[in-house]
């Protein structure tokens, strides 16, 4: 973590009236605009003194000539003075903020400064924002600024999972491009997984001629709707990885590979059996997703073989002082009965295969370490025994990052709830998406340093990382879809003073970065200017109230009950009273920019006072109880979790008032089903019924999950014999224990509940 000089805090409020012209992103330090404007002409020299500064220099006339359709002379000495743009670079290596920039624009030129060639090419990178964002003929007036601006964080990451669907390199070009624009300054490369081995191991050349492409795909969100059946691949060359890793060093970029172990492993198995355990297999590059009991042997001194001799080529590929190994999502079933592994264990005298999972990272990582590197790990490394120097990756959660903090180990954070883009960001998404909800206004508000964590242990966490994983992203358009907004939230957050961001302030730069994503080419979502729908109780608990909003303040948002054929301006709040469908759209100027609609199903519960035993988890609040009685009922599972109050391993009761005494034949709970994402049907749901809300009698209970879907469904209590009460309770246990061969092996299970039905 950096410490930011007295000097430049005191410079952060500096800024002018006129400094809201500008829109820069990560919002800088300090930033004062001045009045009067200096002219960048085709004739403009740009002046480059080191091969640093000249690297950097070229890369900004590529984009000058990409954008602009002209790009400036380099000159390696200035003759003028300081007229044009003049690049100078201290390389102040002990300096506390050694990637710091000054950038200071005056009616003679630009003058950028920086602590490294990395804190240069930074001031570059904000000079181009001070470009128009629209594609530009002729010369370009920039307004006069004076920048001072350093990074928060060392790690500034974002992620790309190749393994699931591969890129060629001209789009992961593309992606660092998107990586560098934003100041971030490494990029994690998920190589190697069960769908997918992805890099070229001469010594194995079966890596690639087997692992690196499945005989099919499924179709739909896991677990599928069937199989595609076309066979699907590819690989990166080490020449390509090369090229791909000198191009993002010239733009201060890091690239971290990713070779999983010991699970995630089935290419690798597939193409080279005799690395699993006795009795398994035989093998498949892996046509679905979620997780799989064969992994690496851990009792065959062959399979560490094999692992030293990959290495022993991504290595040299790759001068990252970091290394990831994975370590995540291992599960135990064929270790537990491998004679091998079993063996292992007595023999080093480790209690249990948790350990025997340390024994084997801790062996690698020894080996690492003796090449000079450091890995990285995911918080499951934790398991069993943290290896003694490696570096930890939270993702399910914050626990795994704070534990290992308060051990003296580096920690990036990436938690799932706040950092993971393959979920949806839209609540009316389209398209197939891994599930969750995370929109932008989420990512934005993430604190990578928990509040657990004194000052002294705060200094652990280096920074933080956007993940991309890319099950549901198949191309590059989806893949920019994703990341855009949230990694312009996402690199303000790493880069940012903690106490500079602002989010309304944000909304008002990121109108001009949506302009800029355009000039980029940027297949961007729109989600931020969706309709967003709530929806709340009368106030005497008879019906419902449908409140509708953009943000699109250029837009009138209209709305109509079974169809617009009569579509009215939304003005108040909508009563709706009984079941149907209500579609609402933004309509700009004729253009119509979102749409939705909205399927009412009532029943005696919708509308009526619900109260909960024990409030929902923070990252699952839905609407919280009313989401119970809102009377919508789920339909996309897990691309709509935002539709559900979630709970992790929670025995909960919900309490309904249905207002006066009814008659209930059937009471149903709805939820939802998603194992590869660790979440279950209750194991067990029961209903009571009152009619003073004292004393509650019986009525029986379900297991099964009823269902025309694979992921939702409900469990339904059917009464016998109708009986009147007033007040129905539901009570709903969640699975305590994910069984040992699913993802999440041995977690508490998340339970996902959405409407209560009263029949």
């Amino acid at each position: 973590m950096r410490i930011i000089p007295v000097l430049l805090l005191l410079l952060i409020f500096s800024c002018t009236a006129t400094s809201q012209q500008v829109s820069i992103i990560p919002k800088p330090l300090s930033l004062t605009v001045k009045p009067g404007r200096f002219l960048l002409t085709a004739n403009t020299p740009l002046i480059a003194a080191t091969a640093g500064e000249e690297a950097g220099a070229k890369i900004f006339n590529e984009y000058l000539q990409q954008y602009y359709g002209f790009s400036l002379p380099i000159s390696t000495s200035q003759n003028g003075g300081n007229k044009g743009i003049v690049l100078r670079t201290r390389n102040f290596i002990k300096a506390p903020d050694k990637d710091a920039y000054q950038l200071s624009v005056n009616q003679n030129g630009v003058s950028i400064e920086g602590d490294t060639h990395a804190g240069t090419f930074y001031g570059l990178q904000t000079l181009l924002q001070l470009l128009p964002v629209d594609k530009h003929q002729g010369d370009i007036s920039i307004p006069l600024v004076q920048v001072q601006d350093a990074p928060r964080f060392d790690y500034r990451g974002m992620h790309l999972d190749v393994a699931r669907h591969f890129f060629p390199i001209s789009f992961v070009k593309k992606y660092i491009d998107y990586i560098a624009l934003h100041k971030m300054n490494y990029f994690h490369w998920h190589l190697t997984d069960d769908q997918g081995w992805r890099i070229e191991i001469k010594k194995y050349p079966r890596l690639v001629e087997v692992g690196a492409y499945r005989d099919g795909t499924i179709i739909g969100h896991y677990p599928g709707k069937g199989n595609d059946q076309i066979r699907y691949g590819g690989y990166y060359t080490q020449e390509e990885i090369k090229e791909i890793v000198r191009y993002a060093a010239q733009r201060h970029i890091t690239v971290v590979p990713e070779i999983e172990m010991p699970g995630h492993a089935l290419a690798a198995l597939t193409s080279y059996p005799n690395l699993g355990c006795p009795g398994t297999g035989p093998y498949q590059v892996a046509q679905t997703w979620g997780v799989f009991d064969d992994v690496f042997c851990a009792g065959n001194d062959s399979t560490f073989l094999f692992l030293q001799d990959v290495l022993d080529e991504v290595l040299p590929l790759f001068p990252s002082p970091y290394i990831h190994v994975g370590g995540d999502e291992c599960p135990k079933e064929n270790w537990i009965h491998c004679p091998r592994c079993q063996q292992r264990i007595k023999k080093e005298g480790l209690k249990d295969e948790h350990e025997l999972q340390s024994y084997f990272i801790q062996r690698m990582e020894k080996y690492v370490n003796s090449k000079g590197r450091t890995i990285i790990g995911w918080d499951e490394i934790l398991e069993g025994g943290l290896a003694p120097n490696a570096m930890v990756m939270s993702w399910r959660g914050e626990a795994g990052g704070i534990a290992a903090a308060k051990q003296k180990h580096q920690v990036i954070m990436t938690p799932g709830s706040h950092c993971y883009l393959d979920h949806s960001q839209s609540t009316q998404e389209d398209s197939v998406t891994f599930g969750g909800f995370t929109p932008v206004e989420k990512v934005y508000a993430y604190e990578p340093i928990p509040k657990e964590l004194n000052a002294e242990q705060a200094k652990y966490i280096i920074g933080a990382q956007s993940n991309l994983w890319t099950e549901y992203i198949a191309y590059p358009l989806k893949v920019e879809y994703q990341i855009f907004p949230r990694m312009s939230a996402m690199s303000e957050v790493l880069w940012s003073a903690k106490g500079q961001r602002n989010w309304p302030e944000f909304e008002k730069r990121m109108q001009t970065q949506y302009k800029r994503y355009e000039l980029w080419g940027a297949n961007y979502s729109n989600a931020y200017f969706e309709i967003k729908a709530a929806i709340a109780p009368t106030k005497d608990n008879s019906g419902l109230l449908l409140q509708l909003e953009s943000k699109d303040r250029q837009a009138t948002v209209q709305y109509g009950i079974s169809g617009l054929h009569f579509a009215k301006n939304y003005t108040a709040p909508v009563l709706i009273q009984q079941s149907g469908e209500v579609t609402a759209l933004v309509n700009r100027n004729g253009k119509i920019i979102d749409s939705t609609t909205i399927k009412f199903r009532f029943n005696k519960a919708t509308g009526k006072k619900v109260s909960l035993s024990e409030q929902p988890a923070p990252n699952y609040p839905g609407s919280g109880a009313f989401t119970l009685v809102d009377g919508v009922i789920n339909e996309k599972g897990m691309d709509r979790t935002k539709e559900f109050i979630g709970y992790n391993g929670k025995t909960i009761t919900a309490t309904i008032d249905l207002g006066s005494p009814q008659d209930i034949s059937e009471v149903r709970l709805h939820t939802l089903f998603a194992s590869g994402s660790w979440i279950y049907p209750p194991q067990e749901m029961e209903v009571q019924v009152s009619t003073d809300g004292k004393t509650y009698q019986r009525m029986g209970s379900a297991r099964e999950l009823l269902a025309k879907d694979p992921v939702k469904g409900y469990l339904g209590v059917v009464i016998d014999a109708p009986v009147q009460a007033r007040f129905v309770r539901v009570k709903a246990q969640a699975v305590q224990k994910i069984a040992e061969h699913m993802a999440g092996a041995g977690q508490k299970a998340w339970m996902f509940l959405d409407e209560i039905e009263v029949l």
